[in-house]
């Protein structure tokens, strides 16, 4: 049966299936209790990944139709016409060739949120390009931040690109386009959801540090960035690491006491030896190992922490006592988030498979269509060669 627990409860959402950041997004809305319809592909997508260990397919329903089939495209706007939300993320144009675009959806029902995710955007002189998560935070400046000055720049794996200057930026618009579609006299509309763009803006605050003289325009020189030696990573006597956030005064003094190191402390104030502190600091923190450091700091406002790798994570003692992890058909994975106080979200299952809900979509959304064998034509070779290579990438994003 459809979700019915959440905040988006009633929200019905069809996602036309892809990699990356627009699945991630289509499983934040299932999370907060939409009923996401993942339209696959036949023959599967482009990540060689079990669909069952898919978990940014979790609490979704699956159904399988050809969009590249005579009647494909009208079982999709079939689906549209129910439906509150639309999420795709093909290369700009290709929804268009496919008959699913958003004239084509808001003919069919205009109050429909259409969300585009895309890597650059729907216009501009690489709209058309593929690229992946590296290269949209590259132009952005972002990726120019990340790792030590004397090093290339460090890849945080997709989490800044794909996930938060994409996916969540998405999931903003399209709550954001269906507030206002629901209002008196609202319409539906097209989000233009970029990674470029999303990305550009999580660096707000750095730009206005950068206006007022207080971040220099290159990595590790700044005071959150790793230039400042209470604000950092350092290396234990096994080998493993602890984060170091001590930026304020009194937490920093409780830090310099805890360590052992109050002799240091006035080095704080003064950038000329925060050389000196840092070596301090990392050769007292080679004394002991990531264990005996994380019970000499653990419930104290020194703001240190241990660095837990993704198996260790849900270990940690405040994460499982807020279950911010769960565990779905065996799948180690994190709980839904926010946390909301009258609508509490869930996941309500775990991945989809692609195809097996044909029926109870069929049935739940009124769309005996969906049942039926579909007709393959010719018709759509063109739009079908351009749609391959333009989705290498997760659709274009």
């Amino acid at each position: 049966m459809a979700v019915t627990a959440g905040p988006l409860a009633g929200v019905r959402v069809v996602e036309l299936a892809g990699i990356g950041p627009g699945p991630f997004a289509a499983m934040v809305l299932a999370d907060l209790g939409a009923d996401v319809v993942r339209v696959d592909r036949p023959g599967g997508g482009a990540l060689a990944i079990d669909p069952a260990y898919d978990v940014t397919n979790r609490g979704k329903r699956s159904v399988v139709l050809d969009l590249k089939s005579a009647d494909g495209p009208a079982r999709v706007l079939d689906l549209v016409e129910r439906a509150d939300v639309l999420i795709e993320g093909f290369r700009p144009g290709v929804a268009e060739r496919l008959g699913v675009g958003p004239a084509d959806c808001h003919a069919r029902n205009p109050k429909l949120v259409y969300g585009r995710m895309t890597g650059w955007g729907q216009e501009g002189p690489l709209a058309h390009t593929a690229g992946h998560d590296i290269a949209y935070i590259a132009v952005t400046g972002a990726l120019g931040m990340i790792g030590d000055p004397d090093g290339p720049p460090a890849v945080p794996a997709n989490l800044v690109g794909d996930y938060a200057g994409g996916s969540l930026y998405l999931v903003i618009g399209v709550l954001a386009a269906l507030q206002h579609a629901r209002t008196p006299g609202g319409a539906g509309q097209v989000v233009d959801a970029a990674i470029v763009d999303g990305t550009a803006h999580l660096t707000a605050m750095i730009h206005g540090m950068v206006a007022a003289g207080g971040w220099q325009d290159r990595r590790g020189a700044n005071l959150l960035d790793g230039g400042c030696p209470f604000y950092g990573t350092y290396e234990t006597s096994d080998g493993r690491y602890m984060a170091v956030g001590a930026l304020e005064q009194h937490f920093y003094d409780t830090f310099v006491e805890l360590l052992g190191i109050e002799d240091q402390a006035a080095a704080r104030k003064d950038p000329a030896r925060w050389g000196a502190l840092r070596e301090a600091v990392a050769a007292r923190f080679r004394t002991r190992t990531r264990a005996e450091w994380t019970e000499v700091f653990e419930g104290t406002d020194a703001c240190v922490a241990p660095v837990l790798s993704l198996r260790e994570a849900p270990h940690h003692p405040h994460l499982a006592a807020r279950a911010t992890f769960t565990d779905i058909g065996g799948i180690t994975q994190p709980a839904p988030a926010p946390r909301f106080s009258a609508t509490p979200a869930a996941v309500t299952a775990g991945p989809a498979l692609p195809g097996a809900d044909t029926a109870a979509v069929a049935r739940d959304w009124d769309v005996p269509g969906l049942t039926e064998p579909t007709t393959r034509t010719t018709e759509h070779t063109t739009a079908q060669a351009t749609t391959r290579t333009g989705t290498e990438r997760g659709e274009g994003a």
